[in-house]
């Protein structure tokens, strides 16, 4: 029996692919944007004694009620404005669910969503199997990744019902400036467009910079969702617990698809998380702790072939590696991993059109030692 695909293009993501041929050869994988060292034991005790409290049974749809009003509460700390925990918030499996439930939510067949190349791999694959078109504005890797706001203004149509953003951005690690911001509001402000806000690093930004969140733009906050990620927060990827906010009337509607593919997730880290967010300082220090990280990183590699410019944001570095090598930048990667002992993602396969920049991406989510182990290697190349 012949069956057609629905995505005849995608195979196996570059995440696993090098994080399989890291295991395979026993590389230090710097590729995958995961940290080598665990959760605070706080956190860990809290959930476990939530387990033994008796949380273990369904959550509310939306989520547990005293982790949405912690998340409100962090929102007006950090951004003086909030949404309301009843109905602008929903706690997600993950920030991948929550994105791929928005796209669900609004995207029809013909509908066109801007995204933002490179950009992370879910979200062309979430537009496509909902029917619509993924329209790409390339970030200009010359100038440090920045966004051509003409080019942006240029694609928008009758047909445009998207925008996806991403600040502090993966892969690149460059962040959205006030700027930035105040051009989207402007080229969306008087239409239906609807911006999807992945701002999964918004506590990984460095160098003294402001995360620019949709929610401190009044016009951009009414049309938008924003995005986020314990996960990347407590480092604990694989519990897979996100959240979204948005306007009482555009959370209404994503919740009419998330009851249907979710309904709610894992009750008992929704109330440890909450407890554990009681104190804010367990968000609050967490650029200065990655930004120690980047600095040790990128202070180990000074000497090196690789050129850099320092990540504003995220825990990933890109390096560039044109001083070293022509090669395509997958095969560099692959070759780097057999044959130096070192795991990377390159660039080029979230680009359009498969676009060679002659960079490389590496997470220094890592413990010192680790970090020191693989810079030894980086400076031998």
């Amino acid at each position: 029996m012949q069956h057609i695909s629905k995505l005849p293009n995608v195979g196996t993501t570059i995440f696993s692919v090098m994080s399989a041929l890291a295991t395979k050869h026993h590389a230090i994988n710097l590729s995958q944007g995961f940290p080598d060292f665990g959760s605070d034991q706080k956190l860990i005790d809290l959930v476990s004694k939530a387990m033994n409290s008796g949380y273990n049974h369904y959550a509310p749809m939306l989520g547990n009620l005293e982790l949405r009003e912690a998340i409100a509460k962090k929102f007006d700390l950090l951004y003086n404005t909030s949404y309301h925990p009843e109905n602008e918030i929903t706690i997600t499996a993950g920030a991948t669910q929550a994105i791929f439930t928005i796209i669900t939510t609004f995207i029809k067949l013909n509908d066109e969503v801007i995204i933002f190349k490179p950009a992370y791999d879910s979200y062309q694959p979430a537009i496509e199997l909902n029917g619509g078109k993924a329209v790409s504005v390339q970030l200009q890797a010359f100038n440090n990744f920045k966004v051509d706001w003409n080019e942006v203004k240029r694609k928008i149509n009758s047909q445009t019902k998207m925008i996806i953003i991403n600040t502090p951005h993966n892969p690149t690690g460059s962040v959205f400036s006030k700027e930035d911001m105040l051009q989207l509001e402007n080229l969306t402000r008087g239409t239906n467009i609807i911006v999807l806000s992945d701002e999964v690093y918004e506590h990984m930004i460095y160098d003294n910079e402001k995360h620019q969140s949709t929610c401190l733009f009044p016009d951009l906050k009414l049309r938008s969702f924003v995005v986020a990620s314990f996960g990347k927060t407590f480092h604990n990827t694989g519990w897979r617990i996100g959240y979204c906010c948005a306007p009482k009337e555009l959370m209404q509607e994503f919740v009419k698809v998330h009851q249907f593919n979710v309904f709610c997730v894992h009750h008992p880290t929704q109330k440890g998380i909450a407890d554990y967010m009681q104190e804010p300082r367990h968000y609050l220090e967490l650029s200065d702790f990655y930004q120690e990280k980047r600095n040790l990183f990128l202070n180990l590699i000074k000497d090196s072939k690789f050129k850099f410019t320092p990540s504003k944001g995220t825990y990933f570095q890109v390096l560039d590696y044109s001083n070293i090598t022509n090669e395509n930048d997958v095969d560099f990667a692959k070759r780097l991993t057999i044959e130096s002992g070192i795991a990377s993602i390159p660039l080029s396969v979230f680009n359009s059109d498969g676009l060679d920049n002659k960079v490389l991406r590496f997470c220094f989510a890592k413990t010192d030692d680790t970090l020191k182990k693989a810079t030894d290697i980086l400076n031998r190349i």
